[in-house]
């Protein structure tokens, strides 16, 4: 059986976007991103902008950036090196997904705990999948 993740955008800012991971439709964190952005309308802006909606396939690879196994994202247009990774502000993030906790005002926080908890879980799939909404 492969992991089903969903990604439920809640709150567009003018700065960053926050969202609710699901894992099976089971809540699981909370998520920080870039600004969403409509791509079919707008340019991208480098290191400033969301990926776009839709549903994209996740392998679990070490990152050189980060020194780590962590998820990344496949197939992600006008997109390269997406991955779910830790931070706590749109600062942190360029065009990746942040988890943690939304608790303060943009920004996610216990963001190291939650990803490792996630890489628990996702360490035992295979097959594993995002759709983002």
């Amino acid at each position: 059986m492969g992991m089903k993740m969903k990604l439920k955008r809640t709150y567009f800012g003018k700065t960053y976007t926050i969202g609710k991971l699901y894992l099976h439709n089971i809540y699981f964190c909370d998520t920080i991103e870039d600004v969403v952005r409509d791509l079919s309308k707008e340019e991208k802006v480098y290191g400033k902008t969301a990926i776009p909606f839709g549903t994209y396939k996740i392998t679990i690879c070490y990152s050189e950036r980060f020194k780590r196994q962590l998820p990344l994202l496949k197939d992600v247009p006008f997109f390269t090196s997406i991955r779910i990774h830790s931070g706590n502000t749109d600062k942190d993030t360029e065009g990746c997904l942040l988890v943690g906790e939304n608790k303060v005002s943009g920004m996610v926080i216990n963001s190291r705990k939650t990803l490792d908890d996630l890489m628990f879980i996702l360490s035992r799939f295979e097959d594993i999948s995002i759709e983002i909404c």
